[in-house]
């Protein structure tokens, strides 16, 4: 059963590309035990991301699939790439790229918005996703990327 009030965290992009910044968040999910659906509207987006995460760590790869792949069962992805916000995989967690947006009351544990500092306009509507959780009186943390290309939360 889904929580009623989703945390709202932001990740804000300046040094690295989004696909490989959110391949180490998507791996936190799924030790924390979450599967995850990742939603961008667009195609080059989710094809680069699908090469990353069976690349970025020599280990191993992270477990996923793209939701318009043909024979997927969507349902059994850890990790769902889709265009669309479309919980087919059971999904705790939602990573919204791109601008994207949801309801501020949706039906996940946590909402994970990314969005590049160069992208003016996906940077507004992440911003004003931010102020709509945050006046609905949801948890909202907000991280920048550090010169190493890892995350500092920053006080808003």
């Amino acid at each position: 059963m889904q929580p009623a009030a989703p945390e709202w965290w932001f990740y804000h992009l300046s040094r690295s590309a989004l696909e490989e910044a959110a391949a180490p968040l998507l791996q936190k999910c799924l030790e924390v035990g979450w599967r995850v659906l990742a939603v961008s509207p667009r195609a080059e987006r989710l094809a680069k991301l699908d090469a990353v995460l069976w690349t970025f760590d020599d280990a191993s790869f992270l477990p996923h699939g793209q939701a318009d792949a043909p024979g997927l069962d969507v349902a059994r992805q850890p990790v769902l790439l889709s265009a669309k916000l479309t919980n087919a995989n059971s999904a705790d967690a939602l990573m919204l790229m791109d601008g994207v947006e949801a309801p501020v009351d949706v039906a996940f544990k946590r909402c994970m918005v990314m969005f590049e500092d160069a992208d003016t306009g996906t940077r507004n509507k992440a911003r004003a996703q931010f102020k709509a959780a945050k006046d609905a009186g949801l948890t909202t943390r907000y991280f920048q990327q550090t010169e190493r290309g890892g995350w500092k939360e920053a006080g808003v």
